[in-house]
């Protein structure tokens, strides 16, 4: 797999400059490569694990995390698999080191050269640094604040495995929230003040504070890993607007002082605006739209029932399959027509005045004409006009589920892949355990997400209606048999 070129930076700066990182501009690039076990591999895998360790937890099988298991968890648990893939990722760019994804397990290390060379490509390789495991204890989050500060200890703040999660970005994570608290909180006990306002984030403003959130007060019974699907508003934490959600809440914290940085979000929020709103002004005959970028720009066949109907830019982008780029271009296309008849009808009143003929007139009589969007904003506004209808069900969704919170699950309720396909083992695991008597209660769960719980709540809602309407059927051919056992004993 060839490095990604050119690549999306990190960096919203840099994307605003044009720039690419480094090593991407000077072509300085690497390839990652894929390799999978097979059933030798698993024979080997399965044959020695009498050789490995034995954990202090969870009765000597330790309690690793669920989404990224050693081999031998997923030989264990997938038997009917006879393969796994390993991604087999470069160390870096000026070595020969590679990271075997997806292969790590603490057999002594004659063993896992055995298993690693009984694998596509790698029947030569040799191991420089062994694999293995790391068993923790940890404080249980619950006793923590939002700040990550300890709820029994004033000014001890905590980040980490510590607290129970497992993962390099989710330590990193909470070490941006801790640190800041920790900082803020000392620098006002120098000054002799009073503690000021943490530091947080909502579960609507980013991933961190999902994963806080989901700590201290759910806590983990296995070490915590962020998902997507953790989150209730993921439509709206996109790569795309992070500097949208969060810049401002930096600066005012005092974590970002660059100038350059402050200004480009100013500028960034201003262009994205503009063009948003000029593409919301921007309208067309639905028939126009269909002409100039084809039929199933406008719903194919359906297109005919709308032909009277005029649509904006934003309204069309939002449709599927419609990108921003196209929709530019025929906005462009007819802004040039009006400028080019524009400066013909100026020419003309020119030449019956007798004046000389202009040929540029005034900007202020011509149509402006619209430029395509920077790649600093273009994946915000197709995004931003996308998901718009999206969010909006999102957020009546959640309040739906908020105020579903007291209500009653059926204590018969059936939790199982058949009726609840959407959930994931995981889930349907610990509903099956926990068995909650409310959505309260299955709100509590560590591990069951915000959105599988709205899912939930409508499952439960189509069973109680179902329910109901069997009822009323049930009475109904009640009634209706009594009625016919009357009308008979009167004859």
């Amino acid at each position: 797999q060839p490095s990604e070129n050119p690549a999306t930076p990190f960096s919203h700066l840099r994307q605003f400059r044009g720039e690419q990182p480094p090593n991407v501009a000077s072509g300085n690039l690497i390839d990652c490569y894929k390799s999978a076990t097979n059933e030798e591999t698993h024979k080997l895998v399965a044959g020695y694990a009498h050789l490995l360790p034995e954990y202090d937890g969870n009765d000597g099988k330790g309690q690793g995390p669920r989404y990224c298991p050693s081999i031998f968890k997923k030989v264990e648990r997938f038997p009917e698999r006879t393969s796994h893939n390993s991604f087999l990722e470069p160390e870096g760019l000026n070595t020969n080191i590679v990271y075997p994804n997806g292969m790590s397990g603490p057999y002594p290390e004659e063993i896992q050269l055995k298993i690693m060379r009984s694998m596509i490509g790698l029947e030569k390789v040799d191991i420089i640094r062994p694999g293995y495991d790391v068993e923790y204890d940890f404080v249980n989050p619950q006793s923590l604040t939002h700040a990550l500060e300890t709820k029994t200890i004033g000014g001890l703040y905590l980040a980490g495995q510590i607290c129970g999660t497992t993962g390099y970005e989710e330590a990193a994570a909470q070490g941006i929230i801790a640190g800041t608290n920790a900082g803020l909180a000392a620098a006002a006990a120098t000054r002799g003040e009073k503690s000021p306002s943490p530091f947080l984030l909502g579960r609507d403003e980013g991933y961190i504070g999902v994963l806080i959130d989901d700590l201290v007060t759910r806590g983990t019974t296995e070490p915590y890993r962020m998902f997507t699907s953790r989150a209730e508003y993921r439509i709206s934490l996109r790569a795309d607007n992070a500097d949208l959600r969060l810049t401002q809440k930096a600066i005012d914290y005092g974590l970002v002082t660059d100038e350059e940085r402050i200004t480009s979000l100013a500028a960034r929020e201003t262009l994205i605006e503009d063009r948003i709103e000029d593409l919301r002004k921007f309208r067309l005959f639905v028939t126009d739209w269909a002409d100039r970028g084809g039929k199933d720009l406008m719903g194919g066949d359906q297109m005919s029932k709308k032909s009277g109907q005029k649509k904006s830019g934003e309204e069309v982008l939002g449709m599927p399959h419609v990108t921003l780029s196209a929709v530019e271009r025929i906005i462009r296309d007819v802004q040039l027509e009006e400028r080019n008849k524009a400066v013909l009808e100026e020419k003309e009143r020119n030449d019956e005045q007798g004046q000389s003929a202009s040929s540029i007139p005034d900007e202020l009589s011509v149509p402006n004409v619209m430029e395509a969007s920077p790649p600093a904003i273009y994946d915000t506004v197709e995004a931003s006009i996308k998901y718009k209808s999206y969010v909006i069900r999102q957020h009546k969704d959640m309040e739906s589920w908020r105020k579903a919170q007291g209500l009653r699950i059926p204590p018969d309720f059936i939790y199982d892949h058949a009726s609840m396909p959407t959930l994931s083992k995981e889930e349907i695991e610990k509903l099956n355990l926990v068995r909650p008597a409310t959505f309260a209660d299955a709100s509590q769960i560590s591990g069951l997400t915000p959105q599988s719980l709205v899912y939930l709540y409508h499952c439960v809602q189509k069973r109680n209606k179902d329910r109901d309407w069997a009822r009323r059927k049930a009475d109904e051919t009640k009634n209706r048999d009594k009625k016919e056992v009357s009308a008979t004993m009167k004859e």
